[in-house]
């Protein structure tokens, strides 16, 4: 049987963050999504594998800039 695809809104679910973050990590982090003309779709088992091997973990760019003492 071949895995169901899910939609942006049901991945976010899955990993508990907002649509805005996956959008977020399929530009900068090359998280696995497929495009089907305006909308995104995803294989759950492609994002499990993706968290698995450390594509969601934070990095430098991910932190809030900081503010220098006046």
């Amino acid at each position: 049987m071949t895995e169901a695809w899910v939609t942006l809104a049901e991945a976010a679910h899955h990993l508990q963050v907002a649509e805005e973050t996956i959008h977020r990590w399929i530009r900068k982090k090359g998280m696995p999504a497929h495009r089907l003309g305006r909308n995104w779709r995803f294989q759950l088992s492609e994002i499990d594998e993706w968290v698995r091997s450390g594509g969601a973990a934070p990095t430098d760019e991910d932190s809030d800039p900081q503010i220098p003492p006046p």
